[in-house]
C-alpha cells in the first residue's frame, strides 16, 4: 500500500486494493437517506471528531451498505453450502473488525456503523465489543511490567478474546466479555458485556488485525468476515491526540475518581508537554511497531485528511 505519510501517493496497480476519492465513493449511493438525525450524531462521535450528516451520507452510508450486501451475501452462501451438504446449519454472526490507531477514530465509527446497520434489513441485531475489556487488568499489567506498554499486543489477554469471538462466531446463545472502566483505566471486576447472537458483532481495537503470535496457529483476526482500518498521517494522529487530552483534561480528568486526576491542575503547557511525552513514549512506538503494519491485511482502509474527513477509500479487491 502507498505511504500515507506522502500526500500525493495513489494506488498502484499492483496494489490489492482500489482506491476511490471520497466524491466517487459517495457517487456510488447517491439516493440513500440517512437514517440519522444530527443529534444522534452529536452523541456518537468522539472529542474533537467533527462528524457531521454530510459525512455519514457521503462515506458512512454507503460503507453501511456495502457492509449489508456483504452479510446478505455469506447468508447466501451459507444457504448454497448448506444445500451442497445436504445438511441443515444454523447462519452465525458476521463479525467486522474495525482497527487502527489511538485518536484516530475508530471507536466512532464503530459506534456509527452499529447503528447504520442496525437500520437495514437482515441486519437488526448489532453488537459492539471494543478489545479494552480484554485487557489484563492494571494489576497484572504492573506484575509483568506493561503499563507503560498498555495498548502493545502484549498487554492483552489474546486467549480470552479469541474464545470470546470463536464462541460469538460459533453461534453461541450467549457469550459475555469483561468490561472495560476508561474513568478507571482498568477492568470492573465482575462487570460483564453480555452478547445475544446478533447479526453483526463489530470488534473494534488498536491490535484486531494482528496475525498469530509466534507458537500459536490462529488470531482473532483469523475470525473476521471483513476488517476495517482507519488510516491518517502520523503527525496528524499526533495533533489529534494532543488536542484530546486537553479536553479530557479540561473535563474527565476533573473527576477525583478518574485514574489520570493527577493531571487536572496541569496548566495547558504542561498538559501539552505530557500528551506528546505519552504520545512519544507508548502511542507513536505502537503504532509503528504494530498497528500500522496490519494495515494491508485490512478489508477496507478509510484514509482521513488532517481535518479528521475522512478523504478516500481503498477496498480490497476481489
Amino acid at each position: 500500500m502507498p505511504d500515507p505519510q506522502s500526500p500525493s501517493s495513489h494506488t498502484p496497480h499492483s496494489s490489492p486494493f482500489v482506491e476511490l476519492d471520497r466524491a466517487d465513493w459517495a457517487a456510488l449511493a447517491p439516493s440513500m437517506p440517512s437514517p440519522l438525525r444530527e443529534t444522534e450524531i452529536v452523541q456518537l462521535r468522539g472529542l474533537g471528531e467533527p462528524l457531521d450528516l454530510n459525512e455519514v451520507a457521503e462515506v458512512y452510508l454507503p460503507l453501511s451498505r456495502l457492509l449489508n450486501l456483504y452479510v446478505g451475501g455469506t447468508k447466501a452462501l451459507h444457504e448454497v453450502t448448506s444445500t451442497f451438504l445436504r445438511e441443515r446449519f444454523e447462519s452465525t454472526p458476521f463479525v467486522i473488525g474495525v482497527a487502527g490507531s489511538v485518536a484516530v477514530g475508530k471507536s466512532t465509527i464503530a459506534r456509527l456503523l452499529r447503528e447504520l446497520l442496525a437500520r437495514w434489513e437482515h441486519t437488526p441485531r448489532v453488537e459492539l465489543v471494543t478489545t479494552d475489556g480484554f485487557l489484563f487488568p492494571n494489576a497484572e499489567l504492573a506484575r509483568r511490567g506493561l503499563m507503560e506498554r498498555k495498548g502493545f499486543p502484549e498487554s492483552y489477554d489474546r486467549r480470552a478474546l479469541l474464545r470470546f469471538v470463536s464462541e460469538v462466531k460459533a453461534g453461541a446463545p450467549e457469550v459475555r466479555s469483561p468490561f472495560y472502566s476508561h474513568l478507571a483505566y482498568d477492568i470492573v471486576p465482575d462487570a460483564q458485556i453480555t452478547v445475544r447472537r446478533p447479526d453483526v458483532l463489530i470488534v473494534e481495537g488498536l491490535n484486531v488485525l494482528q496475525p498469530p503470535g509466534p507458537g500459536h496457529r490462529l488470531a482473532v483476526s483469523d475470525l473476521f468476515d471483513f476488517t476495517i482500518y482507519v488510516d491518517a498521517r502520523t503527525q496528524d494522529i499526533s495533533r489529534w491526540y494532543e488536542e484530546r487530552f486537553l479536553k479530557l483534561q479540561r473535563g474527565a480528568f476533573s473527576n477525583p475518581r478518574s485514574y489520570f486526576h493527577r493531571f487536572a491542575s496541569l496548566t495547558e503547557d504542561e498538559a501539552r508537554a505530557r500528551a506528546r511525552s505519552i504520545w512519544h513514549a507508548i502511542n507513536e512506538p505502537n503504532l509503528l511497531q504494530n498497528i500500522r503494519p496490519t494495515r494491508s491485511r485490512a478489508s477496507l482502509v478509510l484514509r482521513k485528511g488532517s481535518d479528521h474527513a475522512v478523504q478516500s477509500v481503498l477496498l480490497r479487491k476481489l
